[in-house]
């Protein structure tokens, strides 16, 4: 296993696994937060199989596949009726076969490039690459599919991160109210509508899975006492697997026996799987397709109102009387500017803004330590929302 630590984020990944990050940990003076969830039945907290337990690349129906939970990437579609859709998990090669290394390190950046196998089911070789930079409680998660057949194949990137859905939170979607109802194993997962074009979809006991064609680029997690936030760039003119959805949200939970229905799948827990896809893509021999995730943790569990490469908001900010309102969570150390006025922001902590800025619209930027810019979000008279 392998471990990326700036001291805000930990990051424990398992190359022998599929290539998974399988530890996302929240550092603090006082505690480590786990993001992910993981199953401790078979590893332990240091990403160790348990005494008895032996991995080996595995295929088969649902109902063999050894969820080891975490963050991993698979081909889209999904399916079993014809060689055009993935047949997993299990999955020898992408899902459970061992991936290869390179590390990359100096003072700003720590990176890690996992690579796997090549594929002859799907024609595909998948590569992830983590970046965790210095003073930010973020990382960016690069993704690459290459043809490395002698056919071409159509492939989308999809990304899949397992977490705990056991009390309260939820995922939130940008989105606007477009669901669509994919998979029912016992039932299909709640959702609301909320304002600023957001979807919410509760935890619950249940299995199945909604899909989102109309997502807009960002999603968040909250739960556990911590958010984990997902930031992607969206293709509106192409075409996306699974009914269109560049977003998925599955929830699954202990069930009396396994589900005949889905190939005796035994959920182990209660789960929420947040899932991210790229574009269907066309690939001929040697070409590939790639995908970006930039994602954030922070502590806390308010609800995510928008999502910015500088930040995120739990509660919009709003220009009233020639003040800006708003409470901002930054992903990184700067200053947060509305052009009349700034204040000092620090990595992963909530700041409530009040500041001066004109009535009207108002760009909102953060400059970090080193001077550089980012986008934070725009300001609107409350009116004009």
């Amino acid at each position: 296993m392998l471990w990326l630590d700036n001291g805000l984020l930990r990051l424990g990944l398992v190359p022998l696994l599929g290539g998974r990050l399988l530890s996302l940990r929240l550092m603090s003076d006082v505690d480590e937060r786990e993001l992910l969830w993981r199953n401790d039945k078979l590893l332990t907290d240091e990403l160790m199989p348990r005494p008895g337990h032996v991995h080996r690349p595995q295929s088969g129906s649902l109902g063999d596949w050894i969820n080891y939970g975490g963050d991993k990437t698979w081909p889209a579609p999904q399916g079993w009726d014809d060689e055009n859709q993935w047949a997993g998990p299990p999955d020898p090669v992408l899902d459970s076969g061992p991936y290869t290394t390179k590390i990359r390190q100096d003072a700003e950046l720590a990176a890690v490039t996992l690579t796997s196998g090549d594929d002859p089911r799907t024609g595909l070789r998948l590569t992830r690459r983590f970046e965790l930079r210095r003073d930010q409680c973020s990382y960016r998660l690069e993704l690459t599919a290459q043809n490395t057949s002698e056919r071409t194949v159509r492939w989308s990137l999809w990304n899949v991160t397992q977490l705990a859905a056991k009390g309260a939170g939820g995922t939130y979607v940008a989105s606007p109210p477009q669901v669509t109802r994919l998979l029912a194993g016992t039932g299909y997962p709640d959702w609301s509508e909320l304002p600023g074009d957001r979807v919410h979809i509760p935890h619950r006991d249940v299995v199945g899975k909604l899909g989102f064609p109309a997502a807009t680029g960002w999603l968040a997690h909250t739960g556990g006492g911590a958010t984990l936030t997902q930031s992607f760039t969206v293709d509106d003119a192409a075409e996306y697997p699974d009914a269109g959805s560049r977003v998925e949200v599955w929830l699954e939970c202990p069930l009396p026996e396994p589900l005949a229905t889905l190939g005796d799948l035994d959920p182990p827990a209660r789960i929420v799987e947040c899932e991210v896809l790229g574009p269907l893509t066309t690939l001929a021999p040697g070409e590939r397709t790639t995908l970006a995730l930039d994602c954030a943790v922070t502590p806390g569990t308010a609800a995510v109102h928008d999502v910015t490469p500088a930040g995120h908001w739990t509660r919009p900010a709003e220009l009233r009387a020639e003040r800006l309102v708003g409470e901002f969570v930054a992903y990184r150390d700067g200053e947060l500017a509305t052009g009349q006025g700034s204040t000092t922001v620090r990595a992963g902590q909530t700041t409530t803004l009040d500041l001066p800025a004109a009535d009207g619209e108002r760009a909102l930027e953060l400059t970090d330590s080193t001077g550089q810019r980012m986008h934070a979000g725009v300001a609107r008279t409350k009116a004009g929302r």
